[in-house]
């Protein structure tokens, strides 16, 4: 995605936001056959419901990186409580080995906004998180 701004009839913005987070203590979730992919297809589908578009997503083993591009009706808070809400309770219906977690998040989160000079960077870095060891 190159970036461009984004309309609506009242709004014209250019707002990118890079999350990290991670499961609840730093249990290694991602390495769990198959919880990477639907992770990634949930965050999708989620983002598509509140009109989100994703610039990069990627795991590693005990975290995840999310490079987003969002309206401004929506504040950080609201968007990690969607997906991390969602994700965690579809991931631990469906996997057994996270069933027994009360949650499956830290309350806690990273993020940083990008305007439109470094988002190339933060999409690269988010990128190459799989590929730096």
């Amino acid at each position: 995605m190159e970036n461009k701004y984004r309309t609506t009839k009242t709004t014209v913005s250019l707002i990118n936001y890079h999350f990290i987070f991670c499961p609840r203590y730093r249990r290694k979730i991602f390495l769990i056959p198959n919880v990477e992919e639907r992770f990634k297809n949930m965050v999708k589908c989620v983002c598509e419901e509140i009109d989100i578009e994703i610039i990069a997503i990627e795991c590693d083993k005990d975290h995840t990186h999310i490079f987003l591009n969002c309206l401004p009706t929506l504040s950080p808070a609201d968007i990690m409580q969607k997906i991390k809400g969602v994700t965690s309770r579809v991931l631990r219906d469906e996997f057994n080995e996270l069933k027994k977690m009360p949650s499956l998040w830290t309350r806690n989160y990273f993020i940083s906004t990008a305007g439109n000079v470094s988002s190339e960077t933060v999409k690269k870095y988010v990128e190459s998180q799989k590929t730096r060891y």
